[in-house]
């Protein structure tokens, strides 16, 4: 435990942007498997929509530095690509 008021309150801040951080992630990974799922099922015309909607929660957490830039685009890479090879 903290002895210094203010590492006590570094504690309480780091809780509260772990918490926030979280939730950033997991919005982003159940996007990711909505169109997983969707890919999955074949259904090319509902998945292009939900990739789109994905796209923006991967670079919210890229933006909030939840996930690295390179993390985010390689995870959009690869459903752009899973995405893209049902609707051919």
């Amino acid at each position: 435990m903290a002895n210094i008021k203010s590492a006590e309150k570094r504690i309480d801040t780091n809780q509260k942007k772990h918490a926030q951080n979280l939730r950033y992630k997991s919005d982003m990974r159940t996007h990711i498997k909505r169109v997983e799922k969707l890919v999955a099922a074949n259904d090319a015309e509902n998945a292009k929509s939900v990739l789109q909607e994905t796209f923006k929660k991967i670079d919210k957490a890229v933006q909030r530095g939840v996930i690295h830039s390179n993390n985010g685009n390689r995870q959009k890479s690869r459903l752009t690509k899973k995405v893209n090879e049902i609707s051919a």
